[in-house]
This record gives structure tokens, C-alpha cells and sequence, in this order.
């Protein structure tokens, strides 16, 4: 089996990297694919660059290039609902895109004709995401992801996407690839751990625990690819 492992930023790959030591590097696309062997897998593992269009693109490659059967999202994200706290894990039951708008022609916020507003993630990827929490003894959420081509500082524009998506956590990539997968027929599993609150401070906490919450993010993900490889 090949599985696809994307993030947004170099942070939020290069433990992943670092776990699975030796791998080779293609260039495609004007970006960098890391081909390597890991527990009897073969992964792809790339960084997409931040937002909805370069993921879109990398999703794209990783399951049409490189012909990868399952989609990892290794990342992080704001928090919406006030439980969450720094370095907890949510993942994606369903992911909408917050920005898109053709309010004005009578449709609901983050719809296009012949779309939907939420893409549903893979049932059995996350039922595998909560047997492994269970094992090692640690909570996730499931819950609604937002996602836009902004990042969110501030707590107007925080309250609606909470409001109109019933969002738990918003982020810059997740349902643009959700939707690359679905269309493909690829499943998807997007999992974010939480890095700010999405509010005035986000610019600020966003720096601070970064690379924290990307390591607790890809060391769950590294340990989906253990189950699966399995």
C-alpha cells in the first residue's frame, strides 16, 4: 500500500522525516516529494505550502503522480471551541471551506453548485484514530474543521465560522484536500493538533507552540501508519 502524507508547513513534516530516516527526494510540480519505505509501507510524505491552493495541487500530485491509496493530513490548527486547549488533537469528521461565499445567488456559505458544503472524512480511518487514542491512553476530538485562505486573529470572524459551520477547529488546507480526495475516490484522514485559540493572541501563541503541536500531531500519525502497515 502507498499512503500519502501531507502538511502545510516544513514544521509539520520534518518529524515524520526524521522517524523514518533514509528516503528520497523528488522534485515535481515546483515542490519536494519524500519517497522512503517505512513498517512495510511506502510513503510519500510533502510539505504542500500554506493554503487552499497549493494543497489542492499537492493532494493532486500524491494521489495522481505518485499513485498514493490513502491521504494522511499531519498538521495545526486554531481552536473554536473553547475546551480545546494547546496540543490537543481534533480530527476531521466533515471539513468546509469558511471564505467561499455566493451568498448573493441564494446559497448557504461555503457552497458551490454541484458541490456540497461538507466533505465527510473517512469513517474507517478515524475509527482507526480512536482505537489507537485509546491505546495509548490519550483523548481526540471529532469534530467539524473550517478551513480559508486567511488566518484567523480575531474573534468576530472566529464567532461566525463557529456560528455558520458549528466549526471546532479552523485551519488553511484541510477541506481544499478533502475535496481532492473525495472527487478521486482516495480516502482521507485530516488531523489537526491545536496551536492557538484563533483569536488576538493567535499570531503570537501560533509561534510559541508550532513546532510543539506539529510533533504531537505527526507522532499520531506516524502511529496510524504503524496500524495500517500492520
Amino acid at each position: 500500500m502507498k499512503i500519502a502524507i501531507l502538511g502545510a508547513m516544513s514544521e509539520e513534516i520534518e518529524p515524520i522525516l526524521e522517524a523514518v530516516g533514509e528516503y528520497k527526494t523528488t522534485r515535481y510540480a515546483d515542490n519536494n516529494y519524500y519517497e522512503a519505505s517505512y513498517k512495510g509501507l511506502d510513503l510519500v510524505i510533502a510539505y504542500s505550502k500554506i493554503g487552499k491552493v497549493f494543497s489542492s495541487l499537492s493532494a493532486a500530485v500524491l494521489i495522481e503522480h505518485f499513485g498514493c491509496e490513502k491521504l494522511l493530513f499531519s498538521g495545526v490548527a486554531g481552536a473554536i471551541t473553547p475546551t480545546l486547549k494547546i496540543g490537543d488533537i481534533v480530527i476531521a469528521s466533515k471539513l468546509a471551506q469558511h471564505d467561499l461565499d455566493i451568498t448573493v445567488f441564494g446559497h448557504p456559505y461555503g457552497y458551490v453548485p454541484e458541490g456540497s458544503v461538507f466533505v465527510e472524512a473517512d469513517r474507517e480511518l478515524n475509527l482507526l484514530a480512536h482505537s489507537i487514542a485509546k491505546d495509548l491512553g490519550i483523548e481526540v476530538v471529532e469534530g467539524v474543521i473550517a478551513t480559508g485562505d486567511q488566518f484567523v486573529a480575531d474573534e468576530t470572524r472566529r464567532s461566525f465560522i463557529e456560528r455558520t459551520f458549528k466549526a471546532d477547529a479552523l485551519e488553511m488546507e484541510g477541506a481544499s484536500v478533502a475535496v481532492v480526495c473525495h472527487s478521486l475516490g482516495v480516502p482521507f484522514f485530516i488531523l489537526r493538533s491545536i496551536s492557538d485559540a484563533a483569536d488576538m493572541e493567535a499570531g503570537f501563541s501560533f509561534d510559541e507552540f508550532l513546532k510543539s503541536s506539529a510533533e504531537v500531531s505527526a507522532k499520531f500519525v506516524l502511529a496510524m501508519v504503524d496500524r495500517l502497515g500492520r
